[in-house]
């Protein structure tokens, strides 16, 4: 593939799955949530079927459902991004199979989780994925859930792999990501809402968010600020978000991402077991944190 330094563009939104009040997929929420998302939260590119997209409670077919829908709503103005990543290498290539004859832009593949393989094994994994489609493909590096980190020498052998040509760092330690791009092509897109101004500094492109299901547009025009040498510009815009670009983690973000969606009137609905449903006083410091951003909720 040719190189293309923000190969997803520069902001995206890990997208929530809307569901219906009795707990069914909403096709149709999720259709107009991809809108909003785009045309008012100013995002590039949408996420389907990561973490906040609650994937392990979804079924293959909910997930096919469920990307069609949105490729159909927003594909002709962003790119569509499949969460493909489990912890069964055979099973990610039959996602990954049937997300390219859905439409997907791309692929988002995370650490295989739980089972904890050698750096070998993690190798493995995202190569046989690369070479089952001919979509470009986004890594996922999230210790924290998946229980392994990727290591530097291992993300610069995937790095070799045409298809292979990004990286949602969730780990969080710049200087490992500072010497993989100092030796790769990768485009590094920050997994942590607080950390994406220190990221591109040391040369990432942009975010994959969760607070930017309200944050988007503080989001990228700091990003936009950053990339013109805005510095002060950026770094004021990083401190009016952080209430909030931190705040959606006071618990699992998902939950106050719907939250926060249902109490403005924004396809959502509940979230599947075994998470729960935001509580009312969680909503209250919801909303406290966005009013420190600047955001009504």
């Amino acid at each position: 593939m040719t190189h293309d330094p923000r190969p997803f563009g520069r902001l995206l939104t890990a997208m929530v799955t809307p569901f219906t009040s009795d707990g069914s997929l909403d096709t149709e929420g999720a259709a107009r949530l991809a809108a909003y998302l785009v045309d008012e939260q100013r995002n590039d590119a949408l996420v389907i079927s990561g973490t906040t997209g609650e994937s392990p409670t979804t079924s293959d077919a909910e997930k096919d459902a469920l990307l069609r829908a949105v490729v159909e709503a927003v594909g002709d103005r962003a790119k569509v991004l499949a969460g493909v990543g489990t912890n069964n290498t055979a099973h990610t290539v039959e996602l990954a199979r049937a997300a390219e004859k859905a439409g997907a832009s791309g692929l988002l593949v995370v650490t295989p989780y739980y089972s904890k393989p050698p750096q070998a094994g993690i190798e493995r994994h995202f190569r046989t994925v690369a070479d089952a489609t001919g979509l470009p493909i986004m890594v996922y590096d999230i210790p924290h859930r998946a229980g392994t980190a990727i290591a530097t020498e291992t993300m610069c052998r995937i790095a070799e792999h045409e298809r292979i040509v990004g990286v949602k760092d969730a780990k969080v330690d710049l200087v490992a990501t500072s010497w993989v791009l100092s030796r790769t092509d990768l485009a590094y897109y920050s997994g942590d809402d607080a950390a994406t101004l220190p990221l591109l500094a040391v040369g990432g492109v942009g975010l994959v968010g969760t607070s930017t299901h309200f944050t988007g547009h503080l989001a990228k025009d700091m990003i936009e600020a950053y990339e013109r040498a805005d510095t002060a510009t950026a770094l004021t815009l990083h401190r009016k978000a952080l209430p909030l670009f931190t705040g959606i983690f006071r618990t699992q973000g998902v939950m106050l991402v719907k939250a926060g969606l249902n109490a403005l009137g924004r396809p959502a609905g509940p979230v599947r077991a075994p998470l729960v449903d935001a509580t009312g006083e969680e909503l209250n410091q919801l909303r406290q944190d966005a009013a420190a951003a600047g955001i009504v909720l």
